[in-house]
């Protein structure tokens, strides 16, 4: 499981009939620190309701495919939670406002 930041959305008309429905949010990876990481942000599967700006935890590859939402279907990453806070060796590090 992958930390990120919610950072925007999008939207497809045209795509395969089992993403029919799904909420797909532009999610970039972070630090526990809810720091963003310099690194490309990618499309995930809201499975939880998650919004802009929030920090979730993410599955890729098959393990984006065992949701009841998104089972079978052309998934690689799904957004499964989102933090409510985080705690690194006895010390909060991110707590939601």
């Amino acid at each position: 499981m992958l930390i990120a930041r919610v950072i925007g959305s999008a939207v497809s008309t045209v795509k395969d009939a089992k993403l029919t429905g799904d909420k797909l949010l532009i999610v970039q990876e972070a630090t526990a620190e809810n720091q963003l990481l310099d690194r490309p942000p990618f499309i995930a599967v809201d499975t939880v309701g998650a919004g802009r700006g929030e920090l979730v935890f993410v599955v890729m590859g098959s393990g984006a495919r065992y949701t009841a939402q998104t089972e079978n279907a052309p998934v690689d990453a799904a957004i499964v939670g989102i933090f409510d806070s985080l705690e690194v060796e006895g010390k909060v590090t991110f707590r939601k406002a």
